[in-house]
């Protein structure tokens, strides 16, 4: 995986979370004799609040990539946001995974028409909302790629996804430039040609967030693109309350970015994060054991969530049903508590 320039901003994604800068305040003596983690993001029901973020060329970790994950991600219960750079066709992913609850990310296209395809093959095949990455309208400096020179499109595209587009009637979205002329405005021609709910990916600061807002999106997924895009960004984790305390709770947010352990993902609830979206550690598990290690970083990750939701138990962090004596998610608003 490349960062961007001296990787100042993925140290700062790892670090800042893990660091004790970020305490949890727990509380003692409630009944956690039952623990139930799951939750809802846009309306639709998921096992745990921890769920896959986009990335492309799975099939570089594993000979058949995107299935595997697509697999895993059904099997869990959660949500897979499934890249405009995957290596096998939507189709198969969808049939791989028949039950399995997807999001689209789009990386936007200079040929409309070719977007516009695209959104509306993407909505038939059952995908629920559209995932529009909004930090990239230029590849950032990523010296690694070129100090072992990296060619995508020549290395990657052309050697191993050159199958592809005789697959798949849709042209092969990789060989198209990203548009870098997309903008705030242009988002009600995408809210014109699909029903699909979209998300935000990549926004950082309390101004787009408000022009989030605005421009009537249904979600924002926090996130500085994993460190790859621009060095010395926020971490975030620590632009997180900015952006939540922006929309004021009118839409849902996500974190998206350093997630390691369970405690992360309480701590990104606590600060407001619907729910937190994992990339790098879906890779190292498919790389290693295909479906079953993306089950298996999975399954870590919901464990030792579920030991933090059972150990912490502050009530701004869970509502105690008392009729039925289970400790489940709620709602995280940091206004109502000093837990953090």
């Amino acid at each position: 995986m490349t960062t961007s320039q001296h990787s100042k901003s993925l140290i700062f994604c790892i670090l800042s979370v893990v660091k004790l800068r970020i305490l949890l305040r727990p509380r003692y003596l409630k009944d956690v004799s039952q623990v139930d983690t799951r939750t809802t993001i846009q309306g639709e029901e998921i096992s745990a609040p921890i769920c896959i973020s986009p990335t492309g060329f799975h099939c570089l970790a594993w000979p058949d990539g995107e299935l595997s994950t697509a697999r895993a991600a059904q099997a869990a219960g959660i949500c897979y946001i499934t890249s405009t750079y995957a290596s096998c066709t939507l189709e198969d992913i969808v049939a791989a995974a028949p039950r399995g609850f997807r999001w689209f990310q789009l990386y936007v296209q200079r040929d409309r028409q070719l977007n516009k395809q695209l959104i509306q093959k993407v909505e038939s095949l059952g995908f629920r909302a559209l995932v529009i990455t909004v930090d990239v309208p230029k590849l950032g400096n990523r010296r690694q790629d070129i100090r072992n020179q990296l060619n995508w499109k020549t290395n990657l595209l052309l050697k191993d996804l050159r199958s592809l587009p005789e697959r798949n009637s849709t042209p092969h979205l990789q060989m198209f430039p990203i548009d870098s002329a997309f903008c705030w405005d242009d988002l009600s021609w995408v809210q014109s040609i699909t029903q699909l709910p979209i998300i935000l990916k990549g926004i950082l600061t309390k101004e787009d967030a408000e022009l989030a807002l605005k421009h009537k999106v249904h979600g924002i997924i926090v996130s500085n693109h994993g460190g790859r895009q621009l060095d010395e960004v926020p971490a975030s984790i620590d632009a997180l309350t900015e952006v939540v305390a922006a929309v004021k709770g009118k839409l849902e947010v996500y974190l998206d970015g350093g997630v390691r352990t369970g405690n992360d993902v309480l701590k990104a609830l606590a600060l407001g994060a619907k729910c937190v979206f994992l990339g790098r550690p879906i890779l190292w598990g498919l790389a290693c054991k295909g479906e079953h290690g993306v089950k298996e970083v999975l399954n870590i990750l919901k464990d030792e969530f579920h030991t933090s939701m059972a150990l912490t138990v502050p009530l701004v962090f869970f509502t105690f049903c008392n009729n039925m004596g289970k400790v489940m998610l709620s709602e995280i608003n940091q206004r109502k508590t000093n837990s953090i």
